[in-house]
C-alpha cells in the first residue's frame, strides 16, 4: 500500500537538516578513505558524495507515496537493501554500509558517537559511460546491447520465483494507478493534462483485459525480484561490459515484478532516448534468448507505465528539495524547471504512442508480418534482424525455436539431424513460429519470422494468419549466388556461433525441393538481392521499407 505522506513542515525540516549534514560531510576530512574534494549529486531520494573513487550515498528523509525514508531505521535497512540487491549485478562497486556519526568536529563517516545517519559506501565509475548518456550523444551501439542482452538474461534466469503474495495482478494494477494519481497534479499543460486521462482510462481497461495473463505468469514462476528501475540512467558500460547498478531498494512490491515488466522499462527508455532500433533489438534479443513469447500481450501496458512512472520523476526533483517554507508532498509541487518538464512530456508523448492513443512517428503500419524466407545461406537472418529493428518488430528465428522445441541451447549442434530437421520437428517448429506471430499480432505488434519457408503451405499459412489479424504482409524472398551462398556456410560453420546447422550439401538439398515463390504470391513480394556490400544491401531495404510506407496503396495490398 501507499505511505501516507509527511506534512509539508515536517518534510520541510527533515530535509533541511539533512542537507546541513550533507555539507558537514564534505568538509576536509569528514569522509573516511579520501581527501580529495567532495561532488554533490542529488536525486530526488538522495544526497551522493562523490570524492576521488569513492562514493557515498545517504537517503533523503522523504516520504512520497512509493517510498518511506522518514526514519533513521528506515533509512539504515534502505541501506542495506541496496547493498544486498546491487551485489546481485554490481559486487565489485558496492562495498559496504557506514554509518554517519556526531564526531568531536560535526559529522563524519565511520567511527566513534552518536549514529546521525546511513550510508551506502561504492566504488566510482565513469559516471559519462552510462547508456543514458551514451544514447544521448549518439555513441550507443549495437556492442552495447547484445551484451546488455546476455546480462540480463543470466540475471533474470537465476533468480527463483518471488514469495506468494508479489505481483498479483490487482496490486500490479494499483501502483499503476497510485503512479497516475500521483503524476496528475505535477502536469500544468491541459493538452498534458487531457491525454493522461485517456492514458488513464487505456491503463485501466486493458489492464482488466490482461489481468488473467498477469495472474497466470505470476502462478507459473515470472514473477522475480528483479532490478525494478532499469533504464538507461542505471547502465553503465565499465570494463568493456554493462554493468546494472542502483536497483530498486525502497520497496520490495515494485521489485518483484514480472520479468517482461523489467524488459519493458529498459525497451521503453531506449524509445525515449531516440534509440527505437536498439530497443527493438534489444527486446527481440532478449525474449529469444528466454523463449518467453507468451509475455508479448504485455509489453505496452508495462512499457506505458513504466514511461508514466519515468514522467513522474522527471517531475519530483522539486518536491524532494523544497524552498524554506515550501511545500514537501507531490500534490502540492511546484511546477518543476522547463528542461525536467520537456523531458515528462517526452515519456508522456511515448506512453501516448506505446498505448496506439496517438500514431507513432515513423508512420508504418501496424500490426505488420514480415516473413523472410529463402534457402540457407541467402542471408534472410541479416535482413531478417534489420527489418525487425527498422520496422519496430520482435524477430523469431526457426533456427532457435527448432532447438528450444529439443531442449537445445541456439548454438548447440544436434547428434541426430535426422531428429531435429525431419518431417515431424519441422512441422512443430513452424506451428511454433506461427504461436509466436500470433501473440504479437493479436498484441498490435509487428513480427519478423525468420525462416526458410521454402514450402508454399508455410508461407500461405503466415500470410492466412496475418490476415485474421488485420494485420499488413509481405513476403521477403532473399536471394544471392549459389558460390555465395556456399561461402557463407562454410564461414558460418568454421565460426560456431550461428544457431544455423546447414551445410553446403543442405544448401543443395534445399534448391532441389524448394517451391520458389508463385506469381500469385508476387503482390506482397519483396525480392532481395544479398550479393552486395551490407551498406548498399541495408540501403536497398531501406528504399522498399520508405516506398511502403509513403505509398497509400501499396500499404492496402499489405493487408
Amino acid at each position: 500500500m501507499p505511505y501516507p505522506m509527511s506534512s509539508p513542515a515536517e518534510t520541510t525540516q527533515a530535509l533541511a537538516a539533512h542537507a546541513e549534514r550533507v555539507a558537514a560531510l564534505r568538509r576536509p576530512g569528514a569522509l573516511a578513505h579520501t581527501a580529495a574534494a567532495v561532488d554533490l549529486v542529488e536525486t530526488h531520494l538522495s544526497s551522493l558524495l562523490m570524492a576521488g573513487e569513492h562514493v557515498y550515498k545517504l537517503k533523503k528523509p522523504v516520504v512520497l507515496g512509493f517510498v518511506d525514508f522518514s526514519t533513521l531505521a528506515a533509512r539504515r535497512e534502505a541501506c542495506e537493501e541496496e547493498l544486498r540487491l546491487n551485489r546481485r549485478t554490481a559486487a565489485r562497486w558496492y562495498l559496504g554500509v557506514v554509518p554517519v556519526v556526531m564526531g568531536a568536529d560535526g559529522p563524519r563517516l565511520d567511527g566513534p558517537g552518536p549514529v546521525l545517519d546511513w550510508a551506502v559506501h561504492m566504488r566510482r565509475f565513469d559516471d559519462t559511460q552510462r547508456y543514458d548518456r551514451l544514447a544521448s550523444q549518439g555513441r550507443l551501439a549495437a556492442q552495447h546491447i547484445d551484451p546488455l542482452v546476455a546480462a540480463v538474461h543470466r540475471f533474470h534466469a537465476h533468480l527463483p520465483p518471488a514469495p506468494p503474495g508479489h505481483g498479483r495482478a490487482d496490486g500490479v494494477r494499483h501502483w499503476a494507478r497510485e503512479n497516475l494519481a500521483e503524476l496528475a497534479p505535477l502536469l500544468h499543460n491541459p493538452r498534458e493534462a487531457t491525454l493522461l486521462a485517456a492514458l488513464a482510462g487505456w491503463t485501466e481497461a486493458r489492464g482488466a483485459e490482461l489481468a488473467p495473463l498477469m495472474e497466470l505468469r505470476r502462478l507459473t514462476g515470472h514473477v522475480r525480484e528483479c532490478h525494478g528501475d532499469l533504464h538507461l540512467a542505471n547502465i553503465a558500460w565499465v570494463d568493456e561490459a554493462p554493468l546494472l547498478f542502483d536497483a530498486l531498494e525502497f520497496n520490495e512490491t515494485l521489485r518483484h515484478l514480472d520479468t517482461i515488466g523489467e524488459l519493458a522499462f529498459t525497451f521503453m527508455d531506449l524509445l525515449a532516448h531516440g534509440q527505437p532500433r536498439l530497443g527493438w533489438r534489444f527486446l527481440s534479443g532478449a525474449l529469444e534468448a528466454s523463449g518467453d513469447h507468451e509475455a508479448l500481450p504485455l509489453l505496452a501496458w508495462h512499457a506505458v507505465y513504466r514511461a508514466l512512472v519515468r514522467a513522474k520523476v522527471a517531475l519530483l526533483p522539486a518536491v524532494a528539495a523544497p524552498p524554506p517554507g515550501g511545500p514537501g508532498t507531490v500534490a502540492d509541487a511546484q511546477p518543476a524547471s522547463t528542461p525536467a518538464q520537456a523531458l515528462a512530456s517526452r515519456y508522456l508523448q511515448l506512453a501516448a504512442e506505446l498505448a496506439g492513443l496517438v500514431p507513432a512517428p515513423q508512420g508504418l503500419p501496424r500490426p505488420m508480418l514480415l516473413l523472410c524466407g529463402g534457402v540457407s545461406g541467402a542471408g534472410k537472418s541479416t535482413v531478417a534482424g534489420w527489418l525487425a529493428e527498422r520496422w519496430g518488430a520482435v524477430r523469431v528465428r526457426s533456427d532457435v525455436e527448432r532447438k528450444r522445441l529439443h531442449g537445445l541451447a541456439p548454438t548447440a549442434r544436434p547428434v541426430s539431424a535426422a531428429e531435429l530437421y525431419g518431417a515431424e520437428a519441422t512441422r512443430r517448429t513452424y506451428q511454433r513460429l506461427q504461436e509466436v506471430a500470433a501473440l504479437a499480432l493479436s498484441a498490435g505488434e509487428s513480427i519478423v519470422v525468420d525462416a526458410a519457408c521454402l514450402r508454399r503451405d508455410e508461407r500461405l499459412a503466415m500470410q492466412a494468419l496475418a490476415r485474421r489479424h488485420g494485420a499488413a504482409y509481405r513476403l521477403v524472398w532473399c536471394e544471392a549466388p549459389l558460390p555465395v551462398m556456399r561461402q557463407r556456410l562454410v564461414a558460418r560453420l568454421a565460426e560456431g556461433r550461428d544457431p544455423s546447422d546447414a551445410t553446403p550439401e543442405v544448401l543443395a538439398w534445399q534448391m532441389g525441393i524448394a517451391e520458389w515463390p508463385a506469381a500469385d504470391e508476387e503482390p506482397t513480394l519483396w525480392r532481395v538481392s544479398t550479393d552486395r556490400p551490407l551498406p548498399a544491401l541495408l540501403q536497398h531495404c531501406e528504399a522498399l521499407a520508405t516506398s511502403t510506407r509513403a505509398d497509400g496503396a501499396a500499404e492496402e495490398a499489405l493487408s
